[in-house]
């Protein structure tokens, strides 16, 4: 099994001390891909940046602008509250996005049965127009398009675990039926979307799945809502790549969420997306890094997907058994009404 793995060092350079979203996560996670011995075992490929057209497929000209704004100054600006911008960050960003891009080639074109893109900043609260939650770019949706245009891609499934909603590529594909996105996110919670009746519009009606989650919700709730939701929503799509935004902030142990997710739950849910990737697109998936504020549970989760793409069995988990979780029979009401709108 190969495994392509596209990182780059300049990628802790968009820093912002203090900030949830700093350039120690992704140090974490090549630290603890390095000690464990799975760095050494995958494919590398430097990564190039995505260019104005690739990201005007995804994003409009006026974002590009605004960004390419904050290139030409020279002090970190605050896009909105959450979300900082420094004059390199744009470089950073389109590497990044380059990144996923160079995933999905890496996939598509055989160098790689499967393929992680290890980036920052994260990209799936980035919409068509702005940026927003920690993201300038949308890098999934950049990636997504780009696919899109290579023969014989003409539907790709995004799935979005993230405890956060992927509103950004929720609204870019929300008309658009060759990308059904799925996401299971916390609710109420930031960024206030993602209703279980935000369902897709004109041709797009159907493709999108929302899974609002209240807090508390741990692994044996996200089994059945994979086993029950996503699994036969994803088989009735049929899709020729699978790209996942996998964020690792509904673990337990996250600062920024109340969600009861273990590294063992995690899993779970990874081992599953690649089963069915090997059995409906020919093992095509991607696996991008989005959020996650706790260290250990971050870096962790990203050896356990190197590790589940190669082939391997074994979860790396510091932390074990959430303190409390909700208990799964608790969301049969919702269940009952995903497969009822989305006729599951």
């Amino acid at each position: 099994m190969t495994t392509a793995c596209l990182t780059d060092r300049s990628f802790n350079q968009h820093d912002f001390p203090g900030h949830p979203e700093h350039a120690g996560r992704i140090e974490a996670v090549w630290k603890q891909l390095g000690a464990s011995g799975l760095s050494e075992q995958l494919l590398h490929i430097a990564p190039t940046a995505a260019s104005d057209e690739q990201i005007l497929a995804a994003h409009t000209l006026d974002h590009l602008r605004r960004l390419m704004a904050v290139a030409g100054g020279e002090r970190t600006v605050r896009l909105d509250p959450d979300t900082y911008a420094l004059p390199l960050s744009l470089d950073v960003a389109r590497l990044a996005a380059g990144a996923v891009i160079g995933a999905v080639d890496a996939a598509l074109r055989a160098r790689a049965e499967n393929a992680l893109a290890i980036v920052r900043p994260p990209g799936h609260h980035a919409t068509a127009d702005r940026a927003m939650g920690f993201c300038l770019l949308n890098n999934v949706a950049i990636a997504a398009r780009h696919a899109l245009s290579a023969p014989g891609i003409e539907k790709v499934l995004i799935l979005d675990y993230d405890v956060h909603h992927g509103n950004g590529t929720n609204d870019i594909f929300y008309a658009d039926p060759s990308v059904c996105f799925i996401s299971i996110h916390q609710s109420p919670f930031y960024p206030g979307t993602g209703a279980l009746d935000e369902i897709g519009a004109g041709a797009g009606r159907g493709y999108t799945l929302n899974i609002p989650l209240a807090g508390g919700q741990g692994d044996a709730s996200y089994r059945r809502l994979f086993d029950e939701v996503v699994r036969p929503a994803v088989e009735r799509f049929n899709p020729d790549l699978m790209l996942i935004s996998a964020g690792f902030d509904a673990h337990w142990v996250d600062p920024l969420a109340g969600m009861q997710l273990t590294l063992g739950g995690y899993d779970y849910l990874a081992r599953e997306c690649i089963r069915l990737a090997e059995r409906l697109c020919d093992g095509r998936i991607v696996f991008v890094m989005e959020g996650g504020y706790d260290l250990p549970a971050l870096a962790n989760g990203w050896v356990n997907i190197a590790r589940a793409l190669l082939g391997q069995d074994g979860v790396s988990d510091p932390y074990g058994e959430a303190r409390s979780a909700a208990e799964a029979s608790g969301i049969q009401p919702l269940i009952d009404e995903l497969r009822r709108i989305h006729g599951l």
